[in-house]
């Protein structure tokens, strides 16, 4: 059975584009099927897929506003070795252009009812803002990721984001579920990272992912290359953790 994983984080910088594009990679290389969905403005995804944000023929927000089908839109990323609904700037009119659509929250939800059962996994990279944009991914996902940088404001960022999680249990979405917790740009040399670290274990538990993501150059500069570190540096920390991660979450939810 297909997953839909939204990768979510209200808080700016933790590497939830950059998750969200390896771990892709990842899963990708261990032979699922994957669908990579772009749902940030800033079409970070979609640049890091090797598509040019500004070159193309349709994006998402087509999608959402049922313009376009969702198989219209979807590209093969050969390189990357997944499949990509790319996003860019023009998914900030979403908010506004979504008001007077009935049943706005779960646009996207229906948009990927057809083709859904294509894919192994689809990983939702979701804008890092609670607005209309991240209550479709919430909708239409089965559960959601969390990538979370160890240091003190994160933990505050995160407890917003579980109530956020919540509000949508109850209103829209009853079977959403928290996947996991992903530590990234970890590093165990520093005390707040370890502080922070057992703080999330001892609370959180088995919700925490055990495989960590370090702080590594090769996963920043891939980007700029258009590929997923996977690809850019294979052997590279950053890689191997990426695929540990993907090995992990394929234990956990059975993909």
């Amino acid at each position: 059975m297909t997953k839909i994983i939204a990768l979510t984080n209200q808080k700016g910088g933790v590497g939830k584009t950059t998750t969200a594009v390896n771990l892709a990679a990842s899963l990708a290389a261990l032979d699922r099927r994957v669908l990579l969905i772009d749902l940030d403005p800033q079409g970070h995804a979609t640049m890091g897929s090797g598509i040019d944000k500004h070159d193309l023929d349709g994006s998402v927000l087509d999608v959402l506003l049922g313009d376009l089908r969702a198989s219209d839109v979807i590209l093969d990323c050969p390189d990357a070795g997944y499949a990509l609904l790319p996003g860019n700037g023009d998914l900030t009119a979403a908010e506004v252009n979504l008001l007077s659509v009935e049943g706005r929250e779960r646009r996207l939800s229906e948009a990927l009812a057809p083709i859904a059962g294509e894919y192994d996994v689809v990983l939702i990279d979701c804008p890092p803002s609670l607005n209309m944009l991240t209550v479709n991914a919430l909708t239409a996902a089965h559960g959601v990721l969390i990538p979370l940088q160890c240091e003190f404001y994160a933990l505050e960022g995160l407890s917003a984001l579980l109530d956020t999680v919540e509000q949508i249990q109850a209103n829209v979405n009853p079977a959403l579920d928290v996947f996991g917790i992903v530590r990234t740009m970890y590093d165990a040399r520093n005390s707040l990272t370890r502080d922070v670290s057992k703080q999330l274990s001892d609370y959180f538990g088995d919700t925490l992912i055990k495989a960590t993501i370090p702080r590594n150059v090769r996963v920043a500069e891939a980007p700029s290359h258009g590929l997923p570190v996977t690809k850019y540096a294979r052997l590279s920390r950053g890689s191997q953790a990426y695929r540990v991660l993907a090995k992990e979450l394929i234990r956990r939810l059975s993909l």
